[in-house]
């Protein structure tokens, strides 16, 4: 009779033939007792069935890719570091009439390239920018460009942004048009797909922690390769390099990282 690991590992092969998706480069662990738990709770008695299940169920395909890809975020996480990006970093990187070239990795539901259009905004640099938003999940895509938050989401807002950023209704918090405007949402797999290079600042926090040390090697190297010298990698709060010069960065700061010059 096949065991579990068997009926598992068949799984993340049909996934990848299905999506395109390597669910071998995520830490196994993880992955295998977050989608045991979703399969049970659906009512499926092994992930063959399962897998027959979302091959023919688009919303069912939805629900395990929302799954798969940590979707928890925040305006403002960390509100410090996000201070000495605005403060420091921002103006050190735009230089006089220059424009910026921006990207929020693996975004969620927009939380982080809507903070960084406040940042940019109130820095008087967002007219004329673009800002990429890339994730792997078609859904919380869909929910980054409406723009619509619960209050659970903006609890680190500082409150004069509040106001001109966020229009509430019924209970729930509208984002800008202004800021709306210029964030470019995008599906994108970070570890399949080719990146954009001659970035000035990339984001991507809280991640990295679900990803095989290999997988992590292969980003950081991508990564950097997509940042142009003297751009800045900002990452989460968990997630320290700890060989930064093997990928030709060198620490800037608390979780910044710079490429060599």
């Amino acid at each position: 009779m096949e065991n579990e690991d068997q009926d598992f590992s068949r799984f993340v092969g049909n996934i990848k033939g299905l999506t395109g998706i390597d669910l071998t480069l995520y830490k196994e662990a993880q992955m295998k007792r977050r989608l045991t738990t979703l399969r049970i709770k659906l009512g499926f008695s092994s992930f063959d069935a399962y897998y027959q299940a979302l091959a023919k169920d688009k919303e069912l395909l939805y629900e395990f890719l929302d799954r798969m890809t940590i979707n928890v975020s925040e305006f403002w996480r960390n509100p410090n570091r996000w201070t000495v990006l605005k403060e420091r970093f921002v103006k050190e990187l735009a230089g006089p009439g220059k424009k910026l070239k921006v990207w929020s990795a693996a975004c969620s539901t927009g939380e982080e390239p809507y903070t960084l259009a406040m940042i940019l905004s109130e820095l008087g640099l967002l007219q004329g920018n673009m800002i990429l938003a890339t994730d792997l999940d078609e859904g919380v895509l869909a929910k980054a460009r409406q723009g619509v938050y619960m209050d659970r989401s903006i609890r680190d807002v500082p409150p004069d942004l509040m106001k001109r950023y966020f229009h509430q209704e019924a209970g729930l918090f509208r984002i800008a048009p202004e800021l709306k405007s210029h964030v470019a949402f995008k599906k994108q797999d970070l570890l399949a797909d080719r990146f954009d290079t001659g970035f000035d600042l990339i984001v991507c926090r809280n991640v990295m922690i679900y990803f095989t040390e290999e997988a992590k090697d292969k980003l950081y190297h991508k990564f950097s390769d997509a940042l142009r010298p003297g751009g800045l990698l900002f990452v989460g709060s968990t997630e320290q390099i700890f060989t930064p010069s093997r990928y030709k960065f060198e620490l800037a700061d608390t979780f910044f990282y710079r490429k060599a010059e």
